[in-house]
């Protein structure tokens, strides 16, 4: 069938109606093709199909859409509803198999059937249902629920399959009920919630009270519980809500009510929810994102001075109070604990005799000097944020390079417009010097940043002695914060990560976030060395190989070019010859 081919036509579109067939062998033509024998060919193709399993299962159910348009007789639906009968028989495949061609069947049925064939389909559909809940024939709940869904049996059809022909409709469709009430409760206590509240939906029983709900939310199946309250209405709605906020779960609060248009009914839990989610981008630096959050909500807008204060982030909160006009803020109620959490790590800490700014000529060149004569460096850079999703990165604004106690501080913007050539030679040094153990932190995904920003310059396609430090620490989440507080006992303030990196000058607290980032690899160098002695490893403490880990890198094009000079000075040398 050409899986292979098929994945990069995924996304096309579809092309209903169209003349020429899509499908080889016998899916050319299924006017005289068995569901049998369609089912057989369907695993071959899956059998020796080379794709992963998702892309197969994609690629194969866009094929499964486009052969339904290839006349299955006696139609489309009752061509896949026999098939349903049948896939049983292959054991291992059926419930895969059965999930395929349910969901092809559904996208065809978008465009649509004769009225003759989806009545015929759903006959045959409800016999089926009826025939797997008795044992009859085997198929696992999720496929009953995604069939009843597809073919949209409802409770007569079910009826019509159970009853004779001269019981009444009411009659008929009570008995449907009940068989199906009774399907649902095993599946409710089996906790297949999904499927049960799926069924719920579909047939409009509303019989489930609140306990139900709690059952749901005691099994954390919080997907189920949402569509539930859902659809029995706001009253319900409302106790989920309440339910998320004594599990402190308000993120599913939140969505909750303002998917549901509840913040009257909930206005404490509503900004509870904002506040923690403007907690969580203060974090992160994102200001500008929490900013926009608070939708000029002056109580939030409140709070997030508050967080700022707590970060330590002065010339923010002077900012928002000017441009919100926050006056009297002083006479709120401050909070009695720390919003952002425990002590940050100090400068002070760190021992450093100096920041020095670099973005004269001069001045790069005597950093470069003394950064060659070091052992050891930390680096790491800064780039105003961008937020526009899709838009390309900002230019990278500074490279911070850290000795043992000094920071230099690179304007790279500058100096990439007053003296490119220099710039390149001299950071080209550092970069790609045999003697200097550079210090990174996911720094591999800096330098890429970094070529992109000055693709003219030659320094940041190469590299040499480069130990990311992220590496090290594979297995431990938190980021350098994260890190530096495992290690060192305190993290780092990140609360001005995202500040605009492009204005000139920067502010002393920027400078020295900057430089406490490039700084702080150092002692958690220190520290991973003292750990990775084969002599000196204590009890309780792993083995550090961290020499493992330095990386070199070379640029595939300039690999390219050195290999075309060696080979031109190699034809050179069997001319002369």
């Amino acid at each position: 069938m050409g899986l292979d081919e098929t994945v990069a036509e995924l996304g096309n579109g579809d092309r209903a109606h169209q003349a020429r067939a899509i499908c080889l062998h016998a899916y050319y033509d299924l006017s005289r093709v068995s569901p049998v024998v369609f089912l057989y060919l369907l695993k071959e193709c899956y059998a020796y199909g080379t794709l992963k399993a998702t892309k197969k299962f994609q690629a194969l159910q866009q094929q499964i859409h486009q052969v339904l348009y290839n006349s299955p007789q006696p139609g489309p639906a009752v061509f896949v509803a026999h098939s349903l009968y049948v896939l049983p028989i292959f054991e291992a495949d059926s419930e895969g198999f059965s999930h395929l061609i349910i969901s092809a069947l559904r996208r065809f049925l978008k465009v649509g059937t004769s009225s003759e064939d989806l009545l015929e389909a759903k006959s045959l559909a409800a016999q089926l249902f009826l025939l797997s809940v008795g044992g009859y024939i085997v198929h696992d709940e999720k496929v009953l629920v995604k069939m009843i869904k597809a073919f949209d049996i409802s409770l007569e059809n079910i009826g019509n399959g159970m009853c004779n022909e001269d019981q009444n409709s009411n009659s008929s469709s009570e008995t449907a009920r009940t068989f199906v009430e009774k399907f649902i409760f095993k599946l409710i206590e089996a906790e297949s919630y999904m499927p049960a509240v799926t069924l719920l939906e579909h047939f409009s029983i509303r019989q489930s009270g609140e306990s139900f709900l709690l059952k749901m939310m005691h099994n954390k199946d919080y997907r189920a519980a949402d569509k539930w309250a859902t659809f029995m209405g706001k009253a319900m709605l409302c106790v989920l809500v309440q339910e998320y906020s004594e599990k402190k779960l308000l993120k599913h609060a939140y969505d909750i009510i303002k998917k549901n248009n509840l913040q009257q009914e909930f206005p404490e839990i509503y900004h509870k929810c904002k506040e923690s989610s403007l907690k969580k981008l203060a974090e992160k630096g994102c200001w500008d994102i929490a900013e926009a959050k608070t939708n000029g909500d002056k109580q939030l807008l409140e709070y997030l001075v508050y967080l700022a204060m707590e970060a330590g982030y002065l010339e923010k909160v002077d900012e928002f109070c000017d441009r919100y006009s926050l006056n009297g803020f002083i006479n709120v109620k401050e909070p009695e604990t720390s919003l952002l959490g425990s002590r940050y790590l100090q400068l002070n800490e760190l021992v450093l005799e100096d920041i020095i700014w670099v973005d004269e000529v001069n001045g790069l060149r005597d950093a470069t000097c003394h950064i060659e004569e070091s052992k050891v460096v930390g680096i790491d850079c800064e780039w105003k944020p961008n937020y526009e999703k899709g838009s390309k990165p900002n230019k990278v604004s500074i490279m911070q390079i850290a000795s043992e106690n000094v920071v230099f501080i690179f304007d790279l913007i500058k100096l990439f417009e007053d003296v490119p050539d220099i710039l390149d030679n001299c950071l080209g040094r550092i970069l790609q010097s045999p003697r200097v153990l550079k210090l990174g932190y996911n720094f591999q995904c800096d330098v890429r940043q970094l070529a992109e920003s000055y693709g003219g310059l030659e320094c940041f396609k190469q590299y040499e002695m480069l130990l990311d430090v992220q590496n090290v620490f594979r297995e431990h989440q938190g980021g350098l914060s994260g890190l530096a507080k495992k290690i060192l006992g305190a993290g780092l303030n990140k609360t001005r990560r995202n500040s605009n990196w492009e204005q000139r000058p920067l502010s002393q607290n920027q400078l020295e976030y900057a430089a406490m980032d490039a700084a702080v690899l150092i002692h958690i160098f220190r520290h991973v060395r003292s750990y990775s002695q084969p002599d000196t490893v204590d009890e309780g403490h792993t083995k550090i190989e961290w020499k493992s880990y330095i990386v070199s890198h070379m640029d595939n094009s300039m690999k390219t070019k050195k290999v075309k000079k060696s080979k031109k000075k190699s034809d050179a040398g069997s001319d002369v010859h």
